[in-house]
């Protein structure tokens, strides 16, 4: 799960002028190729729709989706080479497609589909510039390019996002640190974070949290009073261990931790709400704009955008998953991007959905929880998957432990790598073996491994699990 840098707000208030201030305070790679006039226009119009639709009876918002969904297969057919040939080949036309429900008349879209077919995924109907080339970061082990609008796509998505966090009083006057991946130039001088946004955004390095930088993180965080911070759940997790370690009291002015980007577990939200004493909202979503769902004012369910694309889920068979509690692979068709089209793409995220009604009143399709990639399964002797997300790693066997990953090659046999703090001994190991026993089951070895550090991904994520075996949804 991923998602680009979010500028706080790039309309919020209210005028053009305003996005365009932020632009020239922004970090160049996220306003690259961003032609301001068009993408203010874009984000305004979004960001109005979405303050009455999120409104809209559940009749309503089906409507809307039908004319979307009618209106890029229209699209699709006509002018990208890609699915015209779907079409034909299972002698379908658009209008035979009149409801989401009738998506299943098309065939699956994976990401080696899309990189086998990538140029036969463009729209003949838009100029070359247009096209912004994107890379996803392989995360699930396939790295894929695809294209989005340039210009458009990115200020649509911050007009969903901003919604979203309107939810928990996002603010574009208000003052943020910012914990996700981000390498600071004068790191190397000690100085591990920078202003951006006239002063309101304090970009803090992630990958120099370490035992001896950390209070100093703490002092400019205190110091700069943030209502909000703006992290991947494991930054602000380590963030969160050493103030709980030390006593160290939650920052005041913080009204909540925004978290996205990595999976959310229990564990983590739990550590976070207790330190940092504020509400944890988290978000799932991707890089490839397919899929957007957040939590609310009221709930941790997530509440899935139907104005931003119909997501399915399916199971074993590469049926739809039916019943309370029923989980299954995400299949979601991107509403939003017509220069690359994406439809029934399967994004190999696994979450469970549930037929609640949310008590804020919006009529949206919710996730109860989301498990993450099929690659965060751990796999037993017999081939049965574990989910990473249950698994409890608060517990006393992870006290002398600085940082932990798991990795996986072999069914039933996981190794933990583990940086142990200087208290570390062998009875920790022995402690921590049988925790994971214990919660794991007795066909899963558990090997433990030293290591001096584990590495955040390059785009300063970090992975818990390293799972090399492949995994399927038929394997859940």
């Amino acid at each position: 799960m991923y998602h680009p840098t979010y500028p706080s707000d790039p309309g919020g208030v209210h005028t053009k002028t305003g996005l365009m201030r932020w632009a020239s305070h922004a970090n160049p790679l996220t306003i690259k190729a961003l032609s301001l006039v068009p993408s203010y226009r874009t984000y305004r119009q979004m960001y109005t729709l979405l303050q009455q639709s999120q409104w809209w009876s559940r009749e309503e918002l089906a409507a809307y989706q039908a004319q979307a969904l009618s209106r890029l297969l229209d699209h699709a057919y006509e002018n990208v080479p890609y699915y015209r040939r779907v079409f034909r080949e299972r002698r379908l036309v658009p209008g035979d497609i009149r409801a989401p429900g009738d998506l299943e008349l098309l065939p699956f879209l994976t990401k080696e589909i899309v990189q086998a077919n990538l140029p036969d995924l463009k729209a003949r109907n838009y100029p070359e510039t247009a096209f912004e080339y994107v890379r996803t970061s392989g995360s699930t082990g396939t790295p894929m390019g695809f294209y989005y609008e340039k210009g458009v796509s990115r200020a649509r998505e911050w007009a969903f996002m901003k919604t979203q966090w309107d939810r928990v009083g996002y603010r574009f006057t208000d003052r943020c640190v910012v914990l996700r991946g981000h390498v600071v130039d004068a790191a190397s001088r000690g100085v591990y974070w920078r202003r951006a946004l006239f002063g309101r955004w304090l970009i803090m390095s992630s990958h120099q949290m370490t035992e001896e930088a950390l209070p100093a993180y703490i002092h400019w965080i205190r110091k700069f009073k943030p209502r909000f911070i703006h992290a991947y759940p494991s930054t602000a997790v380590i963030l969160a261990r050493y103030m709980r370690e030390h006593g160290i009291e939650p920052f005041p002015t913080v009204k909540a931790v925004l978290c996205g980007s990595e999976n959310l577990y229990p564990w983590q939200r739990s550590l976070l709400t207790e330190t940092f004493g504020c509400r944890v909202f988290s978000w799932y979503g991707n890089s490839e704009q397919t899929v957007l769902a957040g939590e609310c004012e009221e709930s941790t369910h997530y509440h899935i955008f139907p104005e931003y694309s119909i997501v399915e889920l399916i199971g074993r068979d590469d049926r739809p998953v039916r019943g309370p509690g029923a989980m299954g692979e995400v299949v979601a068709t991107s509403l939003t991007n017509f220069v690359c089209p994406l439809i029934r793409y399967r994004t190999m995220d696994v979450a469970v959905a549930t037929e609640k009604q949310c008590s804020c009143g919006r009529q949206y399709p919710l996730l109860e929880k989301v498990e993450g990639r099929l690659q965060e399964f751990i796999v037993t002797r017999s081939g049965h998957p574990i989910s990473v997300t249950p698994i409890n790693y608060e517990s006393e066997a992870f006290e002398n432990i600085r940082q932990f990953q798991m990795y996986q090659e072999e069914k039933g046999e996981l190794i933990m790598k583990v940086v142990r703090k200087s208290a570390y001994t062998e009875e920790d190991t022995r402690q921590l073996t049988r925790e994971l026993r214990w919660q794991l089951g007795d066909e899963v070895n558990v090997h433990v491994r030293f290591v001096d550090e584990i590495p955040r991904t390059e785009g300063g994520k970090f992975r818990y699990l390293i799972q090399k075996l492949p995994i399927s949804i038929g394997d859940l």
